[in-house]
């Protein structure tokens, strides 16, 4: 068997074996082992797995990762996204749809404390959901609204996704979280309208809540100065080059813990619990992240990204629809793989065709995670999907995919007005020094 179709063999087994539930990371490592040892040798195989695990897990550039998931942990325990989310219910609970409308408020809110995609959407489903359901909204809508908002963690920074483009293509991580942040509020615009014309067709889904007075909204402001402070120091000190991002992470990280202390608004319990929640996400990650890197090492030798990239530029299509059977790769990819290994596992491939075309490393970046956060809300792997209803356990699935489409729709909307304009990704990141 050639090295072309081993690797063809590998990537196929690979999307088979997915729906075994088998955990991907480990599922990318021992493919990329067995195929490693049948084109080179087992005893290759196995130093390159002990070299590239020893790699990864001994990264300082990865320690970025369990820096900001524990923010967003102590920022959960805390209550800091509880009061986020009274915060934006004062100002607008009354709308149409205005309880989902201040979801989506905390969700971008806690988004830009925490960088996780199933963080936020776990957190914001603990607090959102008994709320809505006090104020009698459908089940569709309220589910559906917590998994497409809680989608905004990987795109508004700090994002893990982006810390593992960056580091992969060499592009600075500070840059690719200023890039994320007009998109993402852009984002979440789209999805506020999308509710409110949701709520105003069907009135009945989503109840207006009472009015709030000019006292209680100014009275509610208190609860949304932690997040400013923590937005502020860690993309203040990013954006003025101060410090690094794993330092910008451990500035926030301890900064969130002080604020959580000052407040008495964590337990001894809830730091325990914080601390344990983010040593098994970082231990997720950094699992898939190795074997990514063990299956990539495979894939190099099979020259398989080398041999996509000559292929796909000697069509000589124009570039634009070259970019579109891209996303159209990445549009299908997302919905059964988890975004984090599909973007390892695709950025090699298509990483050399983008440069190639002369298409912005950086706007490449924040499309990749675009399209991948539509994979997080579709069905069949939809893991936003899966989250909410792991808190929401007696509304059945079909009923939150149902109300994701509304969302989805706004999300694809986006993602075709970001595609001509790359100006919206790449202003902030043009102003960094």
């Amino acid at each position: 068997m050639s090295p072309t179709m081993a690797g063809i063999v590998g990537l196929c087994l690979l999307f088979v074996l997915i729906f075994t539930k088998m955990p991907v990371g480990f599922l990318m490592a021992l493919l990329g082992v067995g195929g490693f040892a049948y084109l080179v040798t087992v005893d290759a195989s196995l130093n390159l797995m002990a070299k590239d695990l020893f790699d990864v897990f001994s990264s300082y550039n990865l320690t970025v990762i369990p820096l900001f998931i524990l923010m967003g942990q102590i920022a959960f325990h805390s209550g800091i996204s509880s009061r986020l989310f009274k915060v934006a219910y004062a100002f607008i609970g009354h709308w149409p749809g205005g309880m989902a409308v201040a979801t989506l408020g905390a969700c971008t809110g806690f988004s830009a404390i925490c960088g996780s995609t199933n963080a936020t959407a776990a957190t914001m489903a603990a607090v959102t959901l008994p709320e809505m359901k006090k104020y009698h909204y459908h089940d569709s809508l309220a589910t559906g609204v917590v998994a497409a908002g809680g989608s905004l963690g990987i795109l508004i920074p700090p994002s893990v996704v982006f810390i593992i483009y960056g580091i992969m293509t060499e592009q600075s991580i500070g840059k690719l979280f200023m890039a994320g942040i007009v998109p993402g509020v852009f984002l979440t615009v789209l999805f506020v309208l999308a509710v409110v014309v949701w709520a105003t067709l069907q009135p009945e889904l989503a109840p207006r809540g009472p009015k709030t007075t000019f006292k209680e909204k100014m009275a509610s402001l208190s609860g949304l100065v932690e997040t400013l402070i923590l937005f502020a120091m860690v993309m203040g000190g990013l954006f003025l080059g101060l410090f690094t991002p794993t330092e910008a992470g451990a500035m926030g990280a301890m900064g969130t813990l002080i604020i959580a202390a000052a407040r008495r608004n964590i337990t001894l319990r809830g730091f325990i619990q914080a601390l344990t929640e983010t040593t098994r996400i970082s231990c997720m990650v950094l699992v898939i992240v190795a074997g990514a890197t063990i299956f990539g090492h495979f894939l190099a030798i099979t020259r398989i990204p080398f041999d996509v990239a000559n292929w796909v530029t000697s069509f000589n299509l124009p570039s634009y629809l070259i970019m579109a059977l891209i996303i159209g790769v990445y549009l299908v990819g997302g919905c059964f793989i988890d975004a984090l290994a599909f973007i390892m596992l695709t950025v090699p491939i298509f990483y050399p065709v983008i440069v190639s075309m002369g298409y912005d490393p950086m706007w490449f970046g924040v499309i990749i995670v675009l399209v991948t956060q539509i994979g997080v809300i579709t069905p069949p792997v939809g893991v936003n999907v899966y989250v909410v209803s792991g808190v929401a356990r007696t509304v059945p699935l079909q009923v939150i995919f149902k109300g994701v489409i509304p969302l989805l729709i706004a999300l694809v909307v986006g993602v075709m007005i970001m595609i001509p304009f790359p100006q919206i990704a790449l202003f902030l990141p043009g102003l960094m020094k």
